[in-house]
């Protein structure tokens, strides 16, 4: 059995990525709420969209473990559909870390609240890895099941989460 047919491998990717998601909201919505009360003005843009791409994950994983494992026989699990979900998220989560890197690199920073958004910027690198190895197995499943017309272009349920879990 192949690493993209397990579907503990998939659970512990979607696992690992609601942790990873959490962290980062955190650690930057710390940084982001020191920023505007200390300068008394809006938080920087790039905190603003790492907050932005942890909730959009939690939601995008949200479709991402119940569609599969409640509605695999629905129109809503489909492989482009989760293929789409997985780049959209990954691209949000390399965009983030860079940005938010950029802006950290060329400020003077001292304190916890400067560990913090440094902190939440390596995890971000760390979640855009993760989603980056589960957009390779997404990848690898619609390659593998390109041939196919009997499927009807429905995602194999045995690359998502397992029932019961």
């Amino acid at each position: 059995m192949a690493i993209y047919d397990s579907r503990t491998s998939v659970l512990i990717l979607r696992i690992l990525q609601i942790i990873l998601a959490l962290i980062v909201l955190g650690l930057i919505g710390y940084a982001s709420n020191w920023w505007t009360g200390h300068w008394h003005a809006t938080s920087p843009s790039q905190f603003n969209f790492l907050i932005f791409t942890s909730a959009w994950t939690l939601l995008a994983l949200v479709y991402l473990i119940v569609v599969p494992w409640r509605f695999s026989d629905t129109p809503a699990h489909h492989k482009f559909a989760i293929l789409g979900m997985e780049t959209l998220t990954m691209l949000f989560w390399f965009a983030g870390f860079i940005a938010t890197a950029v802006f950290l690199s060329d400020r003077p920073c001292w304190g916890s609240v400067c560990e913090a958004a440094r902190a939440g910027t390596v995890f971000a690198a760390f979640e855009w890895v993760v989603f980056a190895c589960s957009f390779a197995l997404s990848v690898m499943h619609v390659v593998r099941t390109s041939g196919r017309t009997s499927d009807r272009g429905k995602a194999d349920p045995n690359l998502n989460v397992a029932e019961g879990v």
